[in-house]
């Protein structure tokens, strides 16, 4: 798409592309700026400001890496102009998973999913990010690092006490009834 829209000027890719990361992007921008019409208005800006470098787009290496760091680029720049508070810490970011996160296999019991989503939840900011950004957007280790301007061992480390607490969370009875059931399968 990234070729297509680049060197073609193909809206048809343009298009498909804004379908498949606006919501994500949408949902990144919103833990940010904390309403959904702004967080709308920034990501309806970062198409366009693609739109307008698209003759460029072959020196970008990773559209969907650049994509999210204009979003967030444009979400602090929101803040910065429309707040009195220039910086904002991720530690103070609250982001809202519960539309992001859904079960991977159907087996899954709702208590175990309903369980899981309490302790994501409760995850604090900085964590709950890198994992909706790893777990719930694909993105790996680097482009996460990148975006966020946090070492690589920093997003390991979040993953690693995300992990350690949703698996406290859940009772090893259930994962192993889980467990049997797909094996029955």
């Amino acid at each position: 798409m990234q070729k297509q829209i680049g060197f073609c000027d193909d809206m048809k890719a343009y298009s498909q592309l804004y379908e498949l990361l606006f919501e994500k992007l949408f949902c990144f921008s919103l833990s940010f700026v904390k309403s959904n019409e702004v967080a709308e208005e920034i990501v309806s800006d970062v198409f366009i400001k693609l739109w307008t470098i698209r003759g460029r787009l072959h020196d970008i290496e990773n559209l969907t890496d650049y994509l999210f760091k204009i979003t967030k680029n444009f979400s602090l720049n929101y803040i910065t102009h429309h707040h009195k508070y220039p910086k904002v810490s991720l530690d103070d970011i609250s982001f809202d998973l519960t539309s992001a996160v859904s079960p991977e296999d159907i087996y899954i019991s709702s208590e175990i999913v309903a369980r899981i989503n309490e302790i994501i939840n409760r995850l604090p900011s900085k964590c709950k990010m890198i994992f909706q950004l790893v777990r719930g957007d694909g993105l790996r280790y680097k482009e996460v690092a990148s975006i966020l301007n946090i070492s690589e061992l920093t997003v390991r480390n979040q993953l690693a006490i995300a992990a350690k607490k949703i698996s406290e969370a859940v009772p090893p009875s259930l994962v192993g009834s889980l467990q049997a059931r797909r094996t029955e399968m």
